[in-house]
């Protein structure tokens, strides 16, 4: 049935504007003013944004981590990042060496079918360099619109790759089309200075934070940006938590160097005191990068405002407290790494950045949704409003004030890592092309109803006119 919202305000990442809305065939028909409501269903969005749906460029949904596996799925994991104004998303799938590429692909398929309540792809994890990868990548492109390709740079003995590895694959990402995307920080050194912490006797969960500090991050990051450089290939980096890291992607782009930044929202509103909670509570925000000293916050969010940093992901990797975080009693370094971010991306952003004035509308707009869709090649079909592309669509609205806890959750895991926290502004009803998947806030989707999204290449979907562009 055709739809029609009606006085809402469309916010996009360039334009802010009243206007009303047509829906047909699950993609937007028609923008325009006292449109026509015959025949169609009206929606009223009154004192309300319209947005367009996030994109969570970040995920990892049912994911096997330190001997367990992550609590939310693609069903509960979609219908929570749908609550929270998400109707995108792209998890990573893990392979394995000395397997083909596609034998993991087919898992995560098989993980995702007929589960997902909103649209989702997959990034995919390059763990080896060889003829047999590199004879499979162009497969994994053209068939399976698998455009981004992941390395470790941490996580020895695990996830971990090395140098050659990262730098055949921005090699590789340079000839195919493809974004390499890198987990920056150095394995080698933390597999050091975690040895050393346990050997000392020193096992709570702040020894985390500790045996990870900002500088290896930074190390990293500026690591794998000279290769982007060396290999003239495109870098994104994921999960940035510290000044450090953010200052080599700026330096890396002044010259001229094709480097993009991802922050994450635990980032910009929690700190490394959080992992000194006693009763062992700090083993709630055990993830990787770690938390960091506070005032890493002002120099993110003065890196997403300027450009420095361009998207948010919520690096959803969720693990019950009881259960799972608790196999690490005893010892950090075996508490499994992740925290439950999916549904609150969208509101703290909006919350902390534009309500509090550090970030503007139309900047919100490009950084949880609008800049990822197009350089994850999803660009136009997702990530805007304008006539032709997918009714993803967020009414938002922007004066309800809430505070965010496990009760009042959608995510299957037993706790809130912003527990407690008050917020401005909730997403109402959320559609996913077209249809309804939360109708006044309440989940009214089918499970199975989101689509597998296969990504244009890298670049196909904006023009980069200087280094300095955002």
């Amino acid at each position: 049935m055709k739809k029609v919202i009606k006085n809402g305000m469309i916010v996009t990442a360039t334009d802010t504007y009243e206007a009303d809305v047509c829906i047909e065939n699950g993609v937007i028909s028609l923008i325009g003013e006292n449109l026509s409501t015959q025949d169609a269903e009206v929606i009223d969005a009154s004192g309300c944004y319209v947005f367009p749906g996030g994109v969570d460029p970040h995920t990892h949904l049912e994911m096997p981590f330190g001997g367990t596996v992550s609590k939310d799925d693609f069903e509960t994991g979609t219908i929570a990042a749908a609550y929270g104004g998400t109707t995108s998303i792209i998890d990573f799938c893990i392979t394995k060496k000395g397997e083909p590429l596609q034998n993991s692909i087919d898992v995560w398929h098989a993980k995702s079918k007929d589960k997902a309540v909103i649209d989702y792809g997959f990034h995919l994890m390059i763990g080896e360099m060889n003829d047999r990868v590199l004879n499979e990548l162009p497969s994994v492109i053209e068939e399976e619109g698998i455009t981004s390709f992941k390395v470790f740079m941490a996580y020895k003995n695990v996830l971990q790759a090395d140098d050659e590895t990262l730098f055949e694959t921005l090699i590789a990402a340079k000839e195919l089309g493809a974004l390499v995307m890198v987990h920056a920080e150095n394995g080698d050194v933390i597999d050091y200075l975690v040895k050393k912490a346990l050997a000392d006797g020193n096992t709570d969960p702040i020894y985390h934070a500790l045996t990870r500090p900002q500088e290896i991050e930074g190390e990293a990051t500026g690591r794998a940006a000279t290769f982007t450089g060396l290999a003239d290939s495109q870098l994104y980096v994921v999960h940035v938590s510290c000044a450090d890291a953010a200052k080599q992607i700026a330096d890396a782009r002044d010259k001229g160097i094709d480097v993009w930044g991802e922050t994450c929202p635990q980032y910009l509103v929690l700190d490394q005191s959080y992992l000194e909670r006693p009763n062992f509570e700090g083993a709630k925000y055990v993830w990787s990068p770690p938390l960091r000293e506070k005032w890493n916050q002002d120099f993110l969010w003065n890196a997403l405002r300027t450009g420095q940093l361009q998207t948010i992901g919520s690096d959803q990797c969720s693990f019950d407290f009881k259960g799972q975080k608790d196999l690490g009693k005893g010892d950090f370094s075996k508490i499994p790494n992740g925290g439950p971010m999916i549904e609150d991306r969208f509101s703290i952003l909006f919350s902390e950045g534009v309500k509090k004035g550090r970030i503007t509308l139309n900047q919100f707009v490009d950084i949880i949704s609008t800049r990822a869709a197009k350089l994850f090649g999803l660009y136009p079909k997702k990530g805007t409003i304008a006539a032709g592309v997918d009714a993803d669509i967020v009414i938002f609205d922007p004066t309800v004030e809430r505070t965010i806890s496990k009760e009042a959750h959608h995510m299957a895991v037993d706790y809130n890592a912003f527990e407690g926290m008050k917020v401005t502004g909730e997403p109402v009803s959320v559609l996913s092309r077209g249809e309804f998947v939360i109708r006044d806030k309440q989940f009214v989707g089918k499970v199975g109803s989101g689509e597998y999204l296969k990504r244009a290449k890298y670049g196909s979907t904006f023009k980069r006119e200087s280094p300095l562009t955002t």
